[in-house]
């Protein structure tokens, strides 16, 4: 009975060393193992391993995959001393577990005082509107300067980004009225160049209007003088040819008569008395213009006019 029990004491004992001897680490995690308080460089890996019971011990363990560290709301002054509300997110992974260990106690704590600290550093070297403006370069500092902080943790900072930047109330208050202020001076803007473009248009329109008016006036104006150039052309044309025409009847008509008289000569007694009665109606015309109120006529000179006229168809 009492072998029995001490077989059982020793199974017990044996189980309970081996079940302490083996170590099962997850994919991504890593652990370190100190021999009676001492660490040797002994680091356990994902899969199975084994230590030695009661002198080896498993002091840290640890993932290595990313994480993610929220920094709460932080007060910073800025420089040209407006008080701001600034929280921000970084992500962050083990590199050395050995230093993230050994080099600095509870980790993550100093991690987020090196991170609050860093944002005022950065927030104080801006003005307000800048810290609005340049966020992109003031995640990109502060994951340069966290980055080299914490390199001797065993810390390798992957990307920083800054949440909220939230002025005081009376920051607020004031930034409201300015951007009013700026949108009803846009605004004014935005009319008065519409008003101008307006009239610069109005100008232009009556400016090309009234050139198109002069150049329709001018080329009427031309038109119409060479109308009146065709026109004038076109009667003293027909003018030339009317003259033409009478004369050539004239001479026709001279010689018609005087061919009559050649070889009749009573004909010459009917062109005398023709010609008398011709003047005598002429005379009568003369007297009944408007124009003329009083007209002398010598008889004698009815005779004088015959034999002038006889003396050329004489001729």
């Amino acid at each position: 009975m009492e072998s029995l029990i001490g077989f059982l004491v020793v199974v017990v004992l044996g189980g309970s060393v081996a079940a302490k001897s083996v170590r099962i680490i997850n994919q991504s995690d890593e652990a370190l193992v100190e021999t009676l308080g001492k660490y040797t460089g002994k680091k356990l890996t994902p899969g199975l391993n084994f230590i030695v019971p009661f002198l080896d011990n498993v002091v840290f363990k640890q993932t290595i995959r990313e994480r993610v560290l929220d920094i709460p709301p932080q007060q910073c002054i800025t420089r040209d001393n407006v008080s701001i509300t600034v929280d921000a997110v970084v992500y962050w992974q083990i590199v050395d577990l050995e230093k993230a260990y050994y080099k600095v106690e509870n980790l993550q704590s100093a991690m987020v005082n090196l991170v609050l600290t860093q944002i005022r550093a950065e927030m104080g070297k801006l003005e307000l509107d800048e810290t609005f403006t340049a966020r992109s370069e003031i995640n990109e500092t502060l994951l340069r300067e966290l980055d080299i902080s914490t390199d001797p943790w065993g810390v390798k900072v992957t990307r920083v980004e800054l949440r909220d930047i939230v002025p005081s109330k009376a920051v607020q208050e004031s930034m409201e009225l300015q951007m009013a202020a700026e949108r009803k001076k846009r605004a004014a803007v935005l009319t008065s160049e519409g008003e101008r473009e307006a009239a610069v248009n109005s100008a232009r329109g009556r400016a090309e209007s009234a050139v198109l008016d002069a150049e329709a006036h001018q080329k009427a104006a031309i038109l119409d003088a060479e109308a009146a150039q065709k026109t004038i052309l076109l009667k003293a044309e027909a003018f030339r040819q009317e003259q033409v025409l009478r004369a050539q009847g004239t001479s026709e008509s001279m010689a018609i008569i005087a061919q009559s008289l050649a070889s009749n000569p009573d004909t010459r007694a009917a062109l005398e008395f023709l010609i008398a009665q011709h003047y005598l109606e002429m005379g009568l015309k003369i007297g009944s213009s408007e124009s003329s109120k009083v007209m002398f006529m010598d008889p004698r000179s009815i005779p004088a006019t015959l034999e002038g006229l006889r003396a050329i168809v004489g001729q």
